[in-house]
């Protein structure tokens, strides 16, 4: 438990720090954009802001997510960080679209931008979010995953920038500079389109995509006395910690005891798929069922 608290506690910290690395830039960033009239630094500004806003809520509702069951939830508030991701994800499509929508004017009549100033912020965007991703890499929770996944698609947005802004330098191709900017979005959005479909998978309490309920069943009725199981539910509160509840029936003949037994033989042969709740019924093979 401690070893689990720690780790939600460095998740936090390194949220924090990245949120306020990216909040000092994007504004530095919409300062930018307008001076270099780039429309490419401006569509990053705005997904950087989101981005922002995005670390902001993840570093609350992370750090939300970390207090204990009570009686409102039974099952603590862990699935709040997944509410982060979910709301995250829907911020970061809001931006993507916006900017498109205003890309596309200047793909029709280009404006001239100022190509040295868009390799200077290229750059200095390049190093910041470097070093918020490198903050967060090593997070496992799910919301953790899904901001440092945006913000390691600003560093290569920024690459593609620092690319551009080096040709402008020695080519008049204003055109380019739109181009880059409803490409990074598009490619964003396809992103974040998947991120989406794993948050909703899991907020609908889908079997995690790294468990096989056939594997567990085999795994039961392997166990000396176990006729047959049922009712086997499994879900994860947040993308990292699981739930698994199952029905299992045993021979008529089976002592209180030897119940005692398999249900700690059932919780040994689970503790390989590290579940944090793990909830098991004993039934009898007439149908009665014994609380052990």
């Amino acid at each position: 438990m401690s070893h689990s608290h720690s780790h939600h506690h460095d998740t936090s910290k390194n949220i924090k720090t990245a949120f306020f690395l990216n909040l000092a830039f994007t504004i530095l960033e919409i300062f930018g954009g307008l001076w270099t009239n780039s429309l490419a630094i401006l569509s990053d500004a705005v997904h950087d802001l989101g981005d922002s806003i995005s670390l902001g809520l993840a570093w609350y509702l992370d750090s939300y997510a970390q207090r204990g069951e009570d009686d409102r939830f039974s099952y603590g508030y862990r699935r709040f960080s997944l509410l982060g991701a979910l709301i995250n994800t829907i911020i970061l499509i809001v931006g993507g679209l916006f900017v498109i929508t205003q890309a596309i004017p200047r793909l029709i009549a280009p404006e001239h931008a100022n190509a040295p100033g868009m390799v200077l912020f290229a750059i200095v965007g390049i190093l910041v979010n470097g070093a918020a991703v490198l903050r967060l890499k090593d997070s496992q929770s799910i919301n953790a995953k899904v901001v440092a996944w945006h913000l390691l698609e600003d560093v290569l947005g920024w690459v593609a920038v620092l690319i551009v802004a080096i040709i402008l330098l020695f080519v008049d191709i204003p055109i380019l500079d739109p181009i880059l900017s409803v490409l990074i979005s598009l490619y964003i959005l396809y992103n974040v389109v998947k991120n989406l479909r794993d948050t909703l998978a899991l907020f609908l309490q889908a079997v995690p995509k790294d468990i096989e309920i056939k594997i567990i069943k085999d795994q039961l009725l392997g166990i000396e006395d176990v006729k047959s199981t049922h009712h086997i539910h499994i879900w994860s509160l947040d993308g990292e910690h699981n739930v698994l509840t199952a029905h299992v029936v045993v021979d008529e003949a089976v002592t209180k005891e030897e119940i005692l037994c398999i249900k700690g033989e059932v919780r040994e042969v689970l503790r390989d798929h590290d579940f944090t709740h793990i909830t098991v019924e004993i039934e009898y093979g007439d149908g009665d069922c014994a609380m052990g």
